[in-house]
């Protein structure tokens, strides 16, 4: 079945989850410009998990919020499910984002003062569903993910475990092309990060295309592919030793 949001918006099935072509950032500071990124080609096919992984800053937390169109490339573009996330309005992102992308951060980033239900349905309602089907999709998404039992309590009482867990209901709610994960086990403890981990790997098992950046060698063990990232590219082994960037990396069956 096609999926549609609220504007009955049809979504291109045949496109990559991800293509990213020539992207360039930099940003200006007070001593001197910092140059993010320097040339990133990614395509990567539907239903495939892949972890970027390298030092701080070296450009794998801008690519995401690129990707999701918090952040505005200088150069290049980048396209989700076939539509662009390059040029366009704030509003024109945002949409993309309802229909196709679905963010998991570092810390969680839940509202409060809702219920842990309330957290996960919002998202729905926002892209235009009814109360009560977004209200049935965000029961499905905590019973998938092991916290039906805390459908209505405050986020305040879940373990750091469970409150990954909910941030995650929360970024599927849309039922996303793409789930990016910036560090989604950064905050918790080894226990809470493999429940996220094995979690993410049940979700990966059952379609869903996932983008996660860690430094952790041991988390990013858990996807298809490892991409390392250093000095605003995407290397291999030997485009380090060489100090270049590699050529456009392909990920899946296109």
């Amino acid at each position: 079945m096609t999926k549609t949001d609220a504007t009955t918006h049809p979504e291109d099935t045949s496109a990559p989850a991800l293509e990213v072509h020539g992207v360039r950032k930099t940003f200006e500071a007070e001593i001197a410009p910092v140059r993010a990124l320097r040339g990133v080609d990614l395509t990567i096919s539907r239903g495939t998990f892949v972890a970027l992984m390298g030092p701080s800053g070296c450009g794998k937390s801008t690519l995401l919020n690129l990707i999701a169109g918090l952040e505005e490339a200088d150069e290049g573009t980048i396209q989700v499910a076939g539509e662009s996330m390059t040029g366009g309005t704030e509003d024109d992102h945002a949409l993309i984002r309802r229909r196709h992308i679905g963010i998991v951060f570092q810390f969680f980033n839940l509202l409060e003062g809702m219920t842990v239900l309330e957290n996960v349905a919002l998202p729905a309602i926002i892209a235009g569903r009814s109360r009560k089907a977004a209200e049935t999709r965000a029961r499905d998404l905590l019973d998938l993910l092991g916290i039906a039992d805390k459908a209505s309590v405050m986020p305040g009482v879940l373990s750091g475990g469970q409150r990954q867990r909910l941030a995650i209901s929360r970024a599927l709610a849309n039922e996303p092309t793409l789930l990016l994960a910036d560090e989604p086990t950064g905050a918790l403890d080894s226990a809470g990060g493999s429940e996220v981990i094995e979690l993410l790997n049940r979700l990966h098992a059952a379609g869903q295309t996932i983008i996660l950046v860690t430094h952790d060698a041991d988390v990013a063990a858990a996807a298809d592919t490892v991409l390392a990232m250093r000095d605003g590219r995407i290397v291999t082994d030997s485009d380090a030793a060489m100090g270049s960037g590699g050529p456009a990396t392909t990920i899946g069956s296109l």
